[in-house]
């Protein structure tokens, strides 16, 4: 297992923000994001990081961007750092998994979060009538 990515600083790309778990590079019509192993919940970045987190969260990303492409149109262009730009070489190790190549567009709005059990609004919902966003559930599931 490799060390914990906190953050990055990769000279010779465009100007960097950095959001609570990604590092993102602005490549003029492109973007490169940089997932590190930074952890956020309820939107507070936690002290200690996971390493390895960015490489999973990438490739999670990927997965349902390449699954949902007939669906919705989205921002990949490559996980593959042979297509990054060449300054990106140097930290080809650093960037192998955990980085990927964007269009830069506007971004859609929305934001999914997914747990493995039911609570806040969505047991409320399901209390209600046995349902989360028209989809019927399992009669007689217990809140978290």
């Amino acid at each position: 297992m490799s060390a914990p990515v906190l953050t990055t600083s990769l000279s010779g790309l465009g100007p960097r923000h950095q959001g609570k778990v990604r590092d993102i590079y602005d490549l003029g019509d492109r973007l490169l994001l940089v997932a590190t192993d930074r952890i956020s919940a309820f939107d507070v970045v936690m002290a200690e990081p996971i390493p390895d987190k960015g490489r999973i969260l990438t490739h999670l990303s990927a997965f349902w961007f390449r699954h949902l492409a007939d669906v919705v149109p989205n921002h990949l262009l490559s996980l593959n750092v042979e297509d990054f730009p060449p300054a990106c070489e140097p930290y080809r190790d650093l960037l192998q998994g955990r980085a990927m190549l964007v269009k830069k567009t506007r971004p859609l709005p929305v934001e999914c979060i997914v747990r493995g059990y039911l609570a806040g609004s969505g047991w409320a919902e399901y209390q209600a009538g046995g349902s989360i966003g028209g989809m019927a559930l399992p009669k007689r599931l217990v809140e978290s």
